[in-house]
């Protein structure tokens, strides 16, 4: 039995159509990683062509994502393979399908803690831990004088780009015009005079919200588009995926009364990127970066 299921003509790795975008959200709500409600759409337009599906005589096993940014980047996420299947070499035959496609760039992912060592074996090295807290929206009302509070989606679109890659390894245009605009989601940046000084997004989960990303110049303006945030969903539960050497970033979330309830390594099979992470006080996902 193991044998004919081990051939080549019995498993197949193919591209993903739309609505197999929508299964992987599924299996992974499944795995309680609790997707947001509009996830596949927005995942999707990042990159099309790079959503993949492992089927066993035709039926889904298995499905990844290896997202190209631009020319040089690229990110791995949606790993699953359904529990019934695993421990049958699906999973990196899938694998290695996404690290084909991305051959050449340098790829992140956020993988379990203790994947740490099955990951370095396809090289990647870890370069942070990121910690997910959650807590209940409760606003503290921070006051901001020098910066204003505006919707995101207000301002033009080309004016966040140049912010975005501060803080992000890569271009990332069509994501991001999903992204801050897909239903259930509230989206502000911070702004002095006419310069975006910080942005944020929440978007419904199918358990609460989460926030991501967050990005801000500093611990006070990150606050104030936090509490601006939350104050929409007073009394809700919240999640927000913070950099662990970002120590304001965690200051802020426990200062929120957050508890960490979960964490991810983020490996780079090369050198992490030069961003501003000192400037990240929420990642975007853990399956996009």
């Amino acid at each position: 039995m193991s044998a004919a299921i081990d051939t080549q003509d019995d498993f197949t790795v193919r591209p993903m159509r739309p609505d197999e975008v929508e299964l992987a959200i599924h299996w992974a709500q499944r795995e309680g990683w609790n997707p947001g409600l509009h996830d596949a759409t927005c995942f999707q337009a990042a990159d099309p062509d790079g959503f993949f599906i492992g089927t066993l005589r035709g039926e889904p096993v298995g499905s990844i994502s290896a997202v190209r940014y631009g020319g040089h980047f690229g990110f791995i996420g949606l790993y699953i393979v359904r529990p019934e299947f695993r421990g049958k070499g699906f999973g990196y035959r899938i694998w290695q399908h996404a690290m084909t496609y991305l051959a050449g760039r340098n790829i992140g992912l956020d993988g379990v803690v203790e994947q740490q060592d099955n990951y370095r074996k396809s090289g990647f090295q870890l370069a942070h831990r990121n910690v997910r807290f959650q807590g209940i929206a409760r606003p503290r009302r921070a006051r901001m004088p020098s910066v204003a509070i505006k919707e995101l989606r207000g301002l033009p679109f080309a004016q966040l780009m140049p912010y975005d890659l501060s803080h992000f390894p890569a271009s990332r245009e069509r994501f991001l015009a999903n992204w801050i605009v897909q239903p259930d989601s509230i989206a502000l940046a911070a702004m002095h005079d006419r310069d975006i000084r910080g942005y944020g997004v929440l978007r419904k989960c199918c358990n609460g919200h989460k926030i991501g990303p967050l990005f801000a110049d500093d611990a006070t303006t990150a606050q104030a588009l936090l509490d601006a945030l939350i104050s929409h969903r007073e009394g809700e539960t919240f999640v927000l995926d913070v950099p662990e050497p970002n120590t304001e970033a965690i200051a802020l979330a426990r200062e929120y009364g957050m508890a960490s309830v979960f964490e991810t390594a983020r490996m780079y099979t090369k050198a992490a990127p030069a961003i501003a992470l000192a400037h990240v006080f929420g990642i975007t996902t853990f399956e996009l970066g």
